[in-house]
């Protein structure tokens, strides 16, 4: 497959993934979400490649979750995937591939972003990294890894606040929640993440990947839980509540949901 919201690179046994869709602080549409899985596959499977990392181009995001300009009110996504995109594999391929994947965060890490994260084994962060959910002030959500393994990671309760606040939260934030593992200047991101992938690449991939698969499988249920939910969410989106959501977001306003809930 060739790329073209996605840039691929190896280099030194390590895989660097970038959302290269810096113009709309690399959110995701339904092109990216099949060219990252492709992506995660291909490194996954080659026997060079002891480590990947996902990023974002640019210093403004990491990742800013779904594009909201291609799911305008009433239309979906309009591809493959319960909600229009394939987001349940490509939760699922960083989850499967049998390596450690870094998550290697520049300014916004925001809902979907926040998501893809918490997903990776590790994430290291610039301190200029803002995190947070922003589902429910758009008329969305993440019902399942983006919510349930959140709470593994963060606990119930700060996993809630993110939820039902929307709050954003700073590097230094993220880290005390245990969010993420470092925070670094962002001048120093690049060469940690380059010394983390060292120390990985000199493992035993076998045994990384036996550990992997071992921690994975405590919270192996939460795919169950995202399957359905994305049912759900898929009809949720149909509602004029959701779309309130994204009107009011595209019309820079306050969303007025509680004139279409029943």
């Amino acid at each position: 497959m060739s790329y073209q919201d996605i840039l691929y690179e190896s280099r030194g046994g390590a895989v660097t993934i970038t959302i290269n869709r810096p113009e709309v602080h690399n959110a995701f549409r339904a092109m990216t979400c099949e060219e990252l899985i492709d992506a995660f596959r291909r490194a996954a499977w080659d026997k060079d490649v002891g480590v990947v990392v996902l990023t974002g181009a640019g210093g403004k995001a990491f990742c800013t979750g779904g594009d909201q300009k291609a799911h305008e009110a009433g239309s979906g996504y309009g591809g493959r995937g319960t909600v229009g995109l394939p987001v349940e594999e490509l939760h699922s391929v960083i989850r499967d591939t049998p390596k450690p994947v870094i998550a290697k965060v520049r300014g916004y890490a925001i809902g979907g972003g926040n998501v893809l994260a918490v997903l990776c084994d590790l994430t290291l962060s610039s301190e200029t990294a803002v995190f947070g959910q922003i589902g429910p002030k758009v008329g969305s959500v993440d019902p399942g890894f983006g919510t349930a393994y959140l709470a593994r990671v963060v606990g119930e309760k700060k996993a809630r606040e993110m939820w039902y606040l929307c709050r954003r939260y700073s590097a230094q934030e993220a880290l005390a929640m245990g969010l993420i593992n470092c925070v670094v200047p962002d001048d120093q991101l690049d060469a940690e993440v380059d010394r983390w992938c060292a120390e990985i690449v000199a493992r035993s991939p076998t045994a990384l990947a036996l550990a992997k698969r071992s921690l994975n499988a405590d919270s192996e249920s939460i795919r169950g839980l995202s399957s359905l939910g994305m049912q759900a969410l898929a009809l949720y989106y149909q509602s004029d509540e959701s779309r309130e959501g994204v009107r009011a977001f595209q019309e820079k306003r306050p969303p007025e949901f509680r004139k279409h809930t029943h």
